[in-house]
């Protein structure tokens, strides 16, 4: 039981971190994704210049595969986690009142992860893989237009709708991964547990505003 309870803190220290990270990553992509509100002259050029000095810096390329593997490690990491929660639940309760005070999206988190991850394979289909290996033509300072294929793709409203909800998911699924950090890592303590839960509210629900605000304001007024 000491293996099994270690290994599992284990886990969540790891799912900690990786989801932090991930955090700090949505802060600064958001950061970088608005310049797109920009007057479109100077947004075309200059996100499409930011685009060129993040495909070429050395810095952000380790950065970058340090975000792949933690997307990859908190994926796996969850899986492992859900599967083992599973199996140790076959002690049958004769009344479990969990569901009553638990909210509906710690309870639906394996979902919620399912719809971010498949939204996250989308996307990097849509944008990173084309930008790295499609063929884009070049704006009028020879930078790849990401720009233009950008303003393409959230023309569809289907798109914008499917991307609106996503960052919903991802809202919620960050309310929670923040309150389970939070407790992972003993900050959650009574003495700050208000201002945890003030701060995890704020972030959640400003980065993902943010993000649906993007393809929104580009379907309408690009």
């Amino acid at each position: 039981m000491g293996q099994w309870t270690q290994k599992t803190l284990t886990r969540k220290n790891w799912m900690a971190f990786t989801g932090l990270f991930l955090c700090f990553f949505l802060i600064i992509h958001l950061l970088g994704n608005l310049q797109l509100l920009l007057p479109d002259e100077q947004a075309h050029l200059q996100f499409n210049a930011y685009s060129h000095l993040l495909s070429g810096n050395i810095i952000i390329k380790i950065i970058s595969w340090v975000l792949y593997a933690s997307i990859v490690a908190h994926v796996i990491y969850a899986m492992i986690i859900t599967l083992t929660n599973k199996r140790s639940s076959d002690i049958k309760y004769h009344y479990d009142r969990r569901g009553e005070v638990s909210k509906w999206y710690t309870r639906n988190m394996g979902l919620l992860g399912t719809v971010i991850f498949v939204f996250l394979v989308i996307h990097f289909r849509d944008f990173w893989y084309v930008y790295k290996f499609g063929s884009l033509p070049l704006d009028a300072q020879g930078n790849k237009d990401l720009y233009k294929l950008v303003v393409e793709v959230y023309s569809e409203t289907w798109y914008v709708l499917v991307y609106v909800l996503c960052m919903v998911a991802l809202c919620y699924h960050l309310l929670h991964g923040f309150f389970s950090a939070a407790r992972t890592l003993g900050i959650y303590h009574p003495r700050y547990v208000k201002w945890v839960r003030v701060m995890g509210w704020i972030y959640s629900v400003g980065i993902c505003a943010g993000f649906a605000l993007i393809p929104v304001y580009v379907h309408f007024l690009k």
